[in-house]
C-alpha cells in the first residue's frame, strides 16, 4: 500500500514538473489519435506491423510541436503555449475526423488553403457529421484546463535553460525518424507516391502528414515559375497521340441543338432499374434510359479525387483531370488559363450559356472560375428564392431549382450550353416527409436509407423538368446530357447496401468497391440513334464526346479522354489514385502487376498472372500514369497559358459580369427583336406556365416564381 502511494505520489509530482505536464498531454493525443485512428479514420491493418508503426506516428511530431513552449523562459507563458499547441493539434485531428465523415478522405494543405471558399457552401450540414462520441476528442483538453484552474496540476516554476528542452526536441526527431524509417519499409516511396492519403496517415500520423503535403504543395506551387514550351509540347504530343477519330455516325448529330447538362448529385448507376418493396427508385430515369432516343452507357465511372463534385466539372468543362490533391476550381482557377466547353462552343456554334445552381457562387471557387471557364451567365442562390424552408444541405432543392430555373432559361438566346447542378441527393441526404412518399429500404445505416429517398426526389424533379422541356418547345431542340458526378455511398455504406444489390457482406472484396464506381452517363435528343452502349469509359471522356455530336473535332484542343462513340476510344479508365479498370482487368491498390488484378468477367482475384497479362497490365499502368502525370503537369503548370489552338480566341473573364443578369438577358432580347431566339421570342411571351410541379413549398406556383430575383440579392464577389 505504501509503495502504491509512493508511485501515485511520484507520478503527481512527475505531471507537476513542466517536462511532466508535456507528457500528460503527449498521452492523451497518442490515446485519442489512435481511437480517431481505428473508430473514424476506417484505417485498413493487414498485419500487426502495420498496426505498430500506427501506434507509433503520433508520437514523434506531436512530441516536437509540444516541446516548443518548453524554450520559453516564464512558467506561465510556457504552460500556455504548450496547452495552445496541444489545442492547435486537436482541432487539426478533429478537423480530418469531419472531413474523413463527409469525404471519405483527409485534410491537405490546399484544403485549409481553400476552406474559406469551400466551407461557405458548406450552410449547416456540417452539424450531421458530428457524432456523441467526438466527446472523447475534446475530454482530455477540458479536464485538464480544469485542473489547472484548481491547481490540481501546479505550474512549475523551475527553470529549464535550452538543454533539457531541447534534449527533449531532439528525442521526438529520433522518433520521428525511426517513424518514418518503418513507414518505408512498409510503404516505399511513401513522400513521393502520395496518391492515396490513407497510407500517409496511417504510417506518419495526422501532423507529419500535413507538413509534407504542404511541402509538396509549396514545391507544386514552385513549378508554374518552371513552365516551358518543351512540357506543353510533350503533352500534345500524347493527347494527339491519344486521340480517337469521331464516328461519323453521330458527328455533327446534335449540330445547333441545344445542350443542357445535368449534373446528377451523387448518384450512381446501380440505382437504375433499382426496385424497393417493389417500386421503382428512379422510375421516369428508367423509362427515358428505355426511350429510343436515349444513348445511355453502362460502364461510365467517375473518375473524382479530393475535389469531389468540382472535379467532376473540371473533366467535363476541361477535359482535363481534378488534381492528385486539392481542387483545380479552388487552387487553380482563379489564375490559371481554359479553353474549356462555354468558350469552345460559344466560338464554333455561336453558343450562350449559363449554370444554374441554388449555392452560394462563391462554393467551390465558381463565380470566379466560370468567367475563366467562358460562362456568360451564372445563377447562384442569390437569383433564387431566400426562404430557409426552400434550401436543404448544399442549396436550394431540386424541384426548386428546375422550377425557379425557367424565369432565366427562357430568355436565353438559341442555341444555348447550360448547366444544371442538383444537390438534394448529397450526403447526408435530409429530405423532409412533406416532399417523399417513397418506402425506402430498413437497413441500421440512416445513410443508406435516406440515400434512396433523396434519389427518387431527383428522379421526380427530372420528370418535371422534361415535362416542361417539351411543352415549351426546347424539347425538340436540344440534347439533354445527364451524369452522375461521384459515388453517393462510401465504403461502410458499400457493405449496407450489399444485400439489396444481392451481394454478401462477408465475401465483399476492392473489385466490388471499384465497380460501384460506376455513374450514370444518359444523351438523349429526338432523332438520336439510341440504345445502352457497353463501352468502358469515364468523365474525362464527355467533352470530347460532347464536342463531336456538335460537330466540333477535339483533336487540336489538349484533351485527355477519347470520345466514347469512336471505335478507336481507349477503354483503359484512370482513377485519380492510380487504380483502373477496363474490359476486361480491374486493378487497385499499388501500381502494375504489384497490385491486386482482379478478372471482371468472374470477379476473381489473380493471383498469378501470365507474361501476357503481366505485359498488358504494365503497359496500362504506364498510359494511367502518363495521362494522369501530364494532366498534372498541364494544370499545375498553367501551360494552356503557352498555347492557343488554331481558331480559338482565348478567354477573357472580365467579360463576364454576373450581376443583373436577368436585366442583360431582357435587354438583348429586346434589342434583337425579331432576331431573338430565346424560347421567350418564339412562343411570344413567358413558358414558366408550362412549368408543374408537385413541390409542396410551390403551392402557388406562377404567382411564386413572378416574385423571383430579377437581380442578384445578395452582394456577389466580382473578381
Amino acid at each position: 500500500m505504501i509503495e502504491e502511494k509512493n508511485v501515485k505520489r511520484k507520478i503527481i509530482n512527475f505531471i507537476n514538473t513542466r517536462p511532466g505536464f508535456l507528457t500528460l498531454l503527449l498521452a492523451a493525443y497518442w490515446a485519442k489519435t489512435i481511437f480517431v485512428g481505428y473508430v473514424d479514420f476506417n484505417l485498413k491493418f493487414s498485419d500487426p506491423y502495420q498496426h505498430f508503426i500506427m501506434w507509433l506516428s503520433p508520437i514523434g511530431m506531436t512530441l516536437i510541436i509540444l516541446s516548443l513552449g518548453l524554450y520559453l523562459a516564464r512558467p506561465i507563458l510556457s504552460y500556455i503555449i504548450i496547452l495552445v499547441l496541444d489545442i492547435v493539434s486537436t482541432i487539426l485531428l478533429y478537423s480530418n475526423v469531419i472531413y474523413n465523415r463527409q469525404f471519405s478522405d483527409f485534410v491537405t494543405f490546399n484544403t485549409m488553403l481553400s476552406s474559406s471558399k469551400v466551407s461557405k457552401g458548406l450552410g449547416m450540414s456540417a452539424l450531421s457529421l458530428v457524432h456523441i462520441t467526438d466527446v472523447l476528442i475534446w475530454l482530455d483538453i477540458i479536464v485538464i484546463i480544469v485542473l489547472l484552474f484548481m491547481k490540481k496540476i501546479k505550474i512549475d516554476q523551475k527553470s529549464y535553460g535550452i538543454m533539457k528542452p531541447f534534449a527533449i526536441t531532439s528525442l521526438g526527431f529520433l522518433i520521428l525518424a525511426v517513424n518514418i524509417t518503418l513507414a518505408e519499409t512498409a510503404r516505399p516511396r511513401i513522400f513521393v507516391n502520395t496518391y492515396d492519403r490513407t497510407y500517409g496517415v496511417k504510417y506518419l500520423g495526422v501532423n507529419t502528414f500535413l507538413l509534407s503535403d504542404a511541402v509538396k504543395t509549396m514545391n507544386t506551387n514552385n513549378a508554374k515559375t518552371s513552365a516551358n514550351s518543351s512540357d506543353i509540347n510533350d503533352i500534345l504530343a500524347f493527347t494527339k497521340n491519344n486521340y480517337a477519330k469521331p464516328n461519323p455516325t453521330y458527328f455533327g448529330a446534335a449540330k445547333g441543338k441545344n445542350i443542357i447538362v445535368i449534373h446528377l448529385e451523387s448518384f450512381q448507376q446501380f440505382l437504375l432499374n433499382f426496385k424497393l418493396n417493389g417500386r421503382e427508385v428512379t422510375p421516369f430515369l428508367n423509362s427515358l434510359v428505355k426511350d429510343n432516343n436515349t444513348l445511355s452507357f453502362s460502364n461510365f465511372f467517375h473518375q473524382v479525387g479530393l475535389g469531389r463534385t468540382s472535379d467532376a466539372e473540371t473533366m467535363l468543362e476541361t477535359g482535363a483531370f481534378g488534381l492528385s490533391d486539392g481542387s483545380v476550381l479552388t487552387t487553380l482557377g482563379s489564375d490559371n488559363t481554359f479553353q474549356a466547353a462555354p468558350a469552345i462552343l460559344r466560338q464554333n456554334g455561336g453558343y450562350t450559356s449559363a449554370v444554374f445552381h441554388g449555392n452560394a457562387g462563391t462554393f467551390w471557387n465558381r463565380n470566379v472560375v466560370y468567367k475563366n471557364f467562358g460562362y456568360n451567365y451564372f445563377f447562384d442562390s442569390s437569383y433564387f428564392s431566400a426562404d430557409t424552408d426552400n434550401t436543404i444541405g448544399y442549396g436550394l432543392k431540386d424541384k426548386l431549382l428546375f422550377s425557379e430555373s425557367v424565369k432565366y432559361l427562357e430568355q436565353m438566346q438559341q442555341p444555348f450550353y447550360t448547366k444544371f447542378l442538383t444537390v438534394t441527393n448529397h450526403t447526408p441526404y435530409p429530405l423532409d416527409e412533406q416532399n417523399s412518399d417513397f418506402q425506402t429500404s430498413d437497413t441500421k445505416s440512416e445513410t443508406v436509407n435516406k440515400y434512396f429517398v433523396t434519389a427518387h426526389y431527383l428522379d421526380e424533379a427530372l420528370r418535371e423538368f422534361f415535362d416542361y422541356l417539351k411543352k415549351s418547345g426546347l424539347y425538340d431542340n436540344s440534347l439533354v446530357l445527364l451524369y452522375g458526378d461521384h459515388y453517393g455511398l462510401s465504403n461502410p455504406d458499400n457493405l449496407v447496401v450489399a444485400p439489396l444489390l444481392g451481394k454478401d457482406p462477408t465475401t465483399w472484396t476492392d473489385f466490388d468497391t471499384a465497380q460501384m464506381q460506376r455513374v450514370p452517363l444518359i444523351m438523349h435528343m429526338p432523332g438520336l440513334k439510341g440504345g445502352t452502349n457497353t463501352t468502358y469509359g469515364g468523365e474525362i471522356d464527355v467533352l470530347p464526346t460532347l464536342l463531336h455530336l456538335v460537330g466540333v473535332d477535339s483533336k487540336k484542343f489538349a484533351l485527355f479522354g477519347t470520345d466514347l462513340l469512336s471505335t478507336a476510344h481507349n477503354e483503359t479508365v484512370a482513377f485519380r489514385n492510380q487504380d483502373f479498370v477496363t474490359p476486361k482487368y480491374t486493378v487497385v491498390r499499388g501500381t502494375g502487376a504489384s497490385g491486386e488484378v482482379f478478372e471482371n468477367s468472374t470477379g476473381s482475384k489473380l493471383t498469378s498472372l501470365t507474361q501476357e497479362q503481366r505485359t498488358e497490365i504494365n503497359a496500362k499502368q504506364k498510359y494511367v500514369q502518363q495521362t494522369l502525370g501530364y494532366s498534372d503537369m498541364l494544370n499545375n503548370k498553367n501551360l494552356l497559358k503557352l498555347y492557343t489552338p488554331a481558331g480559338f480566341i482565348p478567354t477573357d473573364p472580365t467579360a463576364f459580369d454576373y450581376r443583373n443578369q436577368y436585366q442583360q438577358m431582357v435587354k438583348i432580347r429586346k434589342e434583337l427583336g425579331s432576331l431573338s431566339t430565346s424560347i421567350y421570342s418564339k412562343k411570344k411571351g413567358s413558358t414558366t406556365g408550362d412549368y408543374k410541379t408537385d413541390a409542396p413549398e410551390l403551392k402557388d406556383h406562377q404567382d411564386y416564381i413572378d416574385t423571383l430575383p430579377e437581380t442578384a440579392t445578395t452582394k456577389v464577389e466580382d473578381k
